[in-house]
């Protein structure tokens, strides 16, 4: 299962992240940041990996200062591997 996540540094920033990319018809919710991530405050933005080019003209249009970057989340083995998309 892969999925992407947008990371922030700020809680706000991520769920204002969120409305925003719903508003466009992008299906994204709020999930805890995995550990593996090292980075944010504990909140991302998760999306598909087919509305990342959204996701990033979404970004463009907001003032973001707290975003760190978007990562690919993969579940393979039981185990978590996070890397940068």
């Amino acid at each position: 299962m892969q999925a992407i996540l947008a990371v922030f540094r700020s809680r706000a920033q991520t769920l204002d992240f969120v409305s925003r990319l719903q508003k466009v018809g992008v299906s994204a919710s709020a999930v805890s940041t995995p550990k593996e991530a090292n980075v944010g405050c504990g909140i991302s933005a998760r999306l598909s990996p087919f509305d990342l080019g959204r996701a990033k003209r979404a970004l463009a249009c907001g003032n973001y200062c707290a975003f760190v970057g978007f990562f690919r989340v993969e579940n393979k083995y039981g185990r978590i591997f996070v890397y940068p998309a």
